[in-house]
């Protein structure tokens, strides 16, 4: 560990910042991101709008109740990955060892860099201007000897803030902060802990091990080795996404047949083209559907080869939702539907034997372009293959 120089950046509300970047009126106003409808959830909140109480993954009939002021915006995840282009840029132009943990997050390793194990903050600030001079935002930065620390540094240092944490200052780091903020601590362990007299790090490790696991069980090895600050994990660069996805959650429950096939098709689409953009193909489709009293159906299913086409997989879509609604009775509702696309790998550009351009196969990835060129000079939704836009509320991107 003594060896090791670890980043974590964290763009600092980030959805939020990137709509105040591009609209300067909403400088200084709560702006939140999601949250549309009466079912909407939260995608991120500025940190005016957290002055409120208002954070991510709250309701947004809630957000509303507790800001009422609140600009409630739709997510446009084009520029958001277009911003975090340019942000992971600036990570590889210092280290190739970067690993992204989302759009607006990741660790680097910096520790074969002789310049940086000597000046780690002029380093870290020299990061942080290059971000904010290329893109307009702000990162707040955790540097310490491991992944752990450095993410509680960069957390305890936002909005806007810079924390080295050397190994010689761990403990005295590390001793006085809570026992929430150790990683798999929820509120039932934190309480049984705080009745134990154990409310922080420093008590956590000074915790002989058979009286911890007498409280926490199988957990306590691993929390004494957090309490200490050990974490040997790597960064782990170019991680590849285990699955792409997109859900969305009803206003009103949807009640309509060809209203969820249309919507389906949307999704479906939409994922699609993400696997496009990111050079990949899957190999699998699946559907989630949940109902108002939240019942959940998910199903899958193989595609005959690796796609990348939105017809392919809106084959396989279409067909799952069909099986789920003739499943439901005379009445079906639904609260939230999703399309999703697994067992991922790298699209190598070969064109099966049978998919030349004047098959329908290579027609269709002809469309797929033009639609993809669209998207990308337009936004998403101008353009789609030649069918309606279905009613909705809220769109949550997965990943």
């Amino acid at each position: 560990m003594a060896d090791r120089l670890i980043l974590h950046v964290d763009l600092d509300a980030f959805y939020a910042s990137v709509e105040q970047l591009d609209n300067p009126e909403l400088q200084g106003r709560p702006v939140i991101v999601g949250g549309l409808g009466g079912r909407g959830v939260v995608s991120a909140a500025s940190y005016e709008a957290r002055r409120f109480g208002v954070h991510s993954a709250m309701p947004g009939a809630r957000a509303r109740q507790l800001c009422p002021e609140g600009v409630f915006l739709a997510p446009r995840m084009a520029r958001y990955r277009e911003l975090s282009a340019i942000v992971f840029d600036c990570f590889r132009a210092l280290t190739p060892l970067v690993e992204g943990l989302s759009l607006d997050e990741a660790f680097l390793d910096l520790s074969a860099d002789p310049g940086a194990r000597e000046h780690p903050k002029a380093c870290a600030q020299g990061l942080r201007e290059q971000i904010r001079a290329r893109t307009g935002l702000v990162a707040s930065v955790g540097i310490a000897p491991n992944k752990f620390v450095a993410k509680l540094a960069s957390d305890l240092g936002k909005p806007d803030g810079l924390v080295h944490v050397s190994e010689a200052g761990l403990r005295a780091f590390l001793d006085p902060l809570p026992v929430e903020r150790l990683w798999g601590v929820g509120e039932a362990t934190t309480a049984r802990l705080r009745r134990a007299d154990i409310r922080s790090f420093g008590a956590l490790r000074r915790t002989p091990e058979p009286r911890l696991r007498a409280l926490v069980g199988r957990q306590a090895p691993r929390l004494l080795a957090l309490a200490r600050g050990d974490d040997h994990r790597a960064v782990t660069p170019e991680r590849t996404a285990r699955s792409i996805s997109t859900e969305r959650t009803f206003d009103r429950d949807l009640k309509d047949r060809s209203e969820l096939q249309t919507l389906m098709a949307d999704m479906a689409e939409q994922v699609a083209a993400r696997l496009r953009s990111k050079s990949l193909q899957c190999r699998t489709v699946a559907v989630k559907l949940r109902s108002p009293d939240f019942r959940t159906f998910s199903r899958q299913q193989s595609l005959g080869q690796p796609s990348d086409a939105g017809p392919a997989l809106r084959r396989i879509a279409q067909s799952l939702a069909d099986e789920w609604w003739r499943q439901q009775g005379p009445r079906p509702r639904l609260r939230l539907a999703g399309v999703v696309a697994r067992d991922l790998l790298e699209n190598t550009g070969q064109m099966g034997l049978f998919t030349g351009r004047d098959t329908a196969a290579g027609k269709d990835r002809d469309t797929d372009r033009l639609l993809d060129a669209a998207r990308e000079r337009f936004g998403e939704g101008l353009l789609r293959r030649g069918m309606a836009r279905g009613k909705r509320s809220d769109s949550e991107p997965g990943v």
